[in-house]
């Protein structure tokens, strides 16, 4: 009679997670069809062609369309390459180890496993579905580069924003970092208008602007210092 064992088997990242997008469809190679009138249609193309980003379809992106957290959240991903491809794990991670409103299943379930897996400071309460707000998406972008990217450092001089007494509590430091590196910009009137929703146009010329930022400032050779 063969005798039970406990076998603690060990699950690469790689062997039980693929960057794939299941319940969704995502656009081709050929340009959207839907950005004539976009302001900033060159920028959603480019980062079309390098896989940034994706349609709603083969052939829309709704740019003005508001971003939920999960859409933010896989641009972030793919946009900055974040991976979990060292790390293992004991069994295949879950969206809701990690996010108690996700859905294991949903098409985003895999970048907010890779997402929480790279402390880019999300809320175990963020809801998935949720539209995020300008701010909610311009802390959340610059939370991120700062984490993933040696950016050098330098001396912001903070601008005044005519909106800002609308800010949330802690989200108005990211905002003017981001006005500093020219991720973000203000309106005509002075205004960042943080409560509202982002679209995916605007969220689109955001991480276009942190990649170009990002790529004029290069580490430095070696990296960070151990």
């Amino acid at each position: 009679m063969k005798k039970n064992t406990l076998k603690q088997i060990t699950l690469s990242a790689a062997a039980v997670l693929t960057l794939t997008f299941a319940g969704q469809s995502f656009a081709a190679a050929a340009t959207f069809q839907d950005l004539s009138s976009t302001p900033v249609k060159d920028k959603i193309a480019e980062l079309q062609q390098r896989g940034v980003i994706h349609g709603v379809n083969d052939k829309q992106f709704m740019p003005n369309a508001t971003i939920t957290a999960a859409q933010g959240i896989q641009m972030f991903v793919n946009a900055f390459g974040l991976n979990i491809d060292l790390l293992n794990f004991v069994k295949a991670p879950q969206a809701t180890d990690y996010f108690a409103h996700a859905h294991n299943d949903a098409w985003y379930a895999n970048a907010l496993i890779i997402a929480a897996n790279n402390d880019i400071d999300l809320s175990p309460d963020l809801n998935p579905e949720k539209n995020w707000t300008r701010e909610e998406f311009t802390h959340q972008l610059i939370l991120t580069i700062e984490k993933h990217s040696n950016l050098p450092m330098i001396k912001i001089m903070p601008v005044d924003i005519a909106d800002q007494a609308e800010f949330t509590n802690g989200f108005d430091g990211s905002i003017q970092r981001a006005l500093a590196l020219k991720i973000a910009s203000l309106d005509g009137t002075g205004k960042f208008h943080p409560s509202a929703g982002i679209t995916r146009a605007e969220a689109a010329e955001m991480i276009y602007n942190a990649l170009k930022y990002i790529d004029a400032h290069p580490a430095p050779a070696g990296g960070l210092p151990e």
